[in-house]
């Protein structure tokens, strides 16, 4: 309509002004329509080149957090990625301190699948010894969320199921100092406040922020206080360069309510079976990252930075049917289990981007530099106290397990985009990895000498892939790439003596393969796809026995998996007036991931399980959602259904005795989050989320934090007050 006014003045007004003065001949213009549609912009595409990095024929996606109405502070998966298909969300528990999500039948603990980044520094607390990001975020302090697919994987490393970086706010350049302030309150004594304070000079910007949140939690035994803090510093010395200084902090102590059976959950979902049970990490990441555009062809980019942290927990260790009673001889509890790991990981990662032509066409040429250095000092089985707080004291010094997985890796790649013509670009790379890791140390049950092992990571990738342009907002795209994940630590530990692993372990290796359309017209956004996953050398147990006939646990690569589905996403933005606009979409994936060639133990027997459905892989997942937005009213809708899944590879249906084995349930929620201005800098959020009550879980955990079922928080409240100064 603005426009429209513009045009208005333009061809009506003004030339009345000026024709007592005008000599020329007046000249009548037509009348001129303009028609145009306006599109919710919560989600985007990544530039086909962007920083350093080329993104050109890839499946992107960018949610821009600016214009969700979500609950930040809840952190439902569901509800941030709505338009994200093919997002498995794993809800282990309420306390929003960690996003467990994955993509295309991966694993969703923690993210692991996943090379995660905070503004492009790696956050995964040992990409070799344990990829998982224990670093929690606060969403409060994220201005968009990228997520590349995993055939991105040459350019940002390892992992099959692509990058999740998360994008800081960035000081408004309008101002010196800012301020913005969210306080939440909610169901289960949900209490959180964020303060963030930024600032803008020629010269120096600044960002900083704090976060403080509790939780009563939904079931019992389930409290959890976080706290994370972030200060970010750039220096502008030259228009060409920024050298930007950070260090980030997170922090949380929760408590571990314990895995339930089937009977117990039918019975009372809210209910726990430890009271004992604590999980604290803490972790610290420094960085300096300096960007330089040497001229108008070429940028460099150099980031420097460290994880630094613990990974703390005392636990009764037990599976769910297994009671935390006093012990009646002695009027105590047993002692707990205490483990400890200490994460010393060092990236130090550069990289260049540079434009040329070629007849004419421009073409783009990124290479870099990865250089990783990593010490996981894991510390495990040592005998705690009897008590029910919060403490890691040893009763008896020493531990169980005492060990050190280092890793000293680097790695080379390039990509290269070539426009063949106005329409259609190729892209082609390759990364070469070259590095080993070494495992020592001592554990109480194993012989000597028998323990070490030494396992080297070389070998190449290579990848592919296109981009059609039929339109300026219309492309196809494809590629193909090779991944890898390598061998972690909890692969080669062997759980007792009669456990072995295999000395000749190989890294898991495979390919991302992908072609899809995506591209807007009139009120209409929509991306959909077709993908293939193909990951060998997967790790698991087979049954042996030893020269004398007694059995073993031979831990190996035992098969691969194959996966292919779709992935879809439409949406429609329907004005309904100069201040009103309804948004319906719809994102859904259907994914067929089954075993190959692959051979694992049940009992004491080895069992082939090609042709099973792989882990957690639900065949549908679907989101429906409407958002209506009127002046500074937003109303959100979303339907989430979610099929049935196995919790093993056997593919076992009746659950058994500590719900680790059964069929995970299919299940569909309702979450409804409103929002309204109540002043220009005052915005009030209200969130309801599991609207029915469902009763739900989304996943049976065969290891931490406990095998059995974990449920999903049931209906929940809350409400933000957001300020901005």
């Amino acid at each position: 309509m603005r426009l429209l006014f513009l045009l208005f003045l333009i061809t009506c007004i003004l030339p009345k002004l000026f024709s007592q003065t005008d000599s020329l001949p007046q000249v009548i213009l037509l009348q001129v329509e303009v028609q145009t549609y306006r599109h919710l912009q919560d989600i985007q595409r990544l530039e086909s080149v962007q920083g350093t990095f080329i993104y050109s024929g890839k499946k992107n996606e960018v949610i821009d957090l600016s214009q969700k109405t979500v609950a930040l502070s809840e952190k439902y998966g569901r509800q941030i990625f709505s338009k994200i298909p093919g997002i498995f969300v794993y809800d282990m528990d309420g306390t929003g301190n960690q996003l467990n999500i994955s993509t295309r039948s991966l694993d969703p603990h923690r993210g692991w699948e996943f090379n995660n980044r905070k503004d492009g520094i790696i956050t995964n607390s040992d990409m070799y010894g344990y990829p998982a990001s224990h670093y929690n975020m606060p969403l409060e302090a994220v201005s968009k969320i990228e997520l590349v697919r995993g055939t991105g994987s040459l350019q940002y490393g390892a992992q099959f199921g692509g990058m999740i970086n998360y994008v800081s706010k960035e000081p408004d350049s309008s101002k010196t100092f800012s301020l913005e302030n969210y306080n939440t309150i909610g169901s289960y004594g949900l209490v959180s406040q964020f303060i963030r304070v930024a600032g803008y000079t020629p010269k120096f910007k600044y960002n900083i922020w704090f976060n403080r949140k509790h939780l009563d939690g939904y079931r019992d035994h389930s409290a959890s206080n976080t706290n994370a803090q972030n200060m970010t510093f750039w220096f502008l010395p030259h228009p060409h360069l920024e050298i930007k200084t950070e260090f980030t902090r997170s922090y949380y102590l929760t408590q571990l309510p314990g895995a339930l059976t089937d009977s117990l959950f039918a019975i009372d979902p809210t209910s726990s079976t430890r009271s004992r049970n604590y999980y604290s990490p803490e972790i610290m990441i420094p960085s300096i990252q300096l960007k330089w555009k040497l001229s108008s062809n070429t940028k460099i980019e150099w980031n420097n930075s460290a994880i630094l942290g613990d990974r703390n927990s005392v636990m009764y260790d037990k599976p769910a049917h297994v009671r935390d009673t006093l012990v009646t001889s002695t009027g105590n509890y047993v002692n707990r289990q205490v483990d400890i790991d200490n994460y010393r990981s060092y990236t130090s990662e550069f990289r260049l981007l540079h434009d040329y032509e070629v007849y004419k066409k421009k073409s783009v040429f990124t290479a870099g530099l990865q250089y990783m250095n990593n010490d996981l000092h894991r510390k495990q089985l040592g005998k705690g106290t009897v008590g029910s707080d919060y403490n890691l004291d040893l009763v008896v010094p020493g531990w169980g397990r005492d060990l050190h997985y280092k890793t000293s890796n680097i790695a080379v790649f390039f990509e290269n985009k070539i426009s063949v013509n106005d329409k259609l670009s190729v892209n082609f790379g390759a990364r070469m990895e070259s590095g080993e890791t070494k495992m020592s140390g001592t554990i109480s049950y194993y012989p000597d000498g028998q323990l070490d092992n030494d396992i080297k990571h070389q070998f190449p990738l290579f990848g592919a892939g296109f981009q059609y342009e039929f339109s300026k907002n219309i492309n196809a795209y494809g590629g193909w790439s090779q991944a890898y994940r390598p061998v972690i630590f909890k692969d080669v530990i062997p759980g007792s003596i009669y456990e072995v692993a295999d000395k000749n372990l190989k890294d898991a290796k495979g390919y991302n393969a992908e072609i899809g359309v995506r591209g807007r017209y009139k009120i209409f956004k929509w991306d959909i796809s077709a993908f293939i996953l193909e990951y060998k050398n997967r790790i698991g147990t087979l049954a042996q026995t030893d020269t004398a006939g007694h059995l073993l646990i031979y831990r190996t690569n035992i098969g691969d998996s194959f996966t292919s589905g779709i992935e879809s996403f439409v949406e429609a933005n329907i004005e309904l007036g100069q201040n009103a606009l309804v948004s319906l979409y719809q994102t859904t994936s259907y994914m067929d991931a089954r075993y190959r060639h692959a051979i694992i133990r049940s009992g004491n027997v080895n069992e082939d399980i090609s042709g099973n459905r792989v882990e957690s892989s639900p065949y549908w997942m679907t989101r429906l959602g409407m958002t209506t937005k009127y002046e500074n009213f937003n109303l959100g809708i979303l339907y989430s259904y979610v099929s049935s899944s196995f919790a093993d590879a056997m593919n076992t249906v009746k659950p058994n005795v500590s719900a680790s084995s059964g069929l995970v349930p299919e299940y569909d929620l309702v979450d409804v989050n409103a929002s309204v201005g109540l002043h220009k800098n005052v915005i009030l959020q209200v969130n309801v989320s599991n609207v029915f009550d469902e009763q739900y879980f989304t996943k049976r955990p065969q290891f931490y934090p406990g095998p059995g079922i974990w449920p999903s928080d049931g209906r929940t409240y809350s409400g933000t007050l957001i300020i901005r100064i």
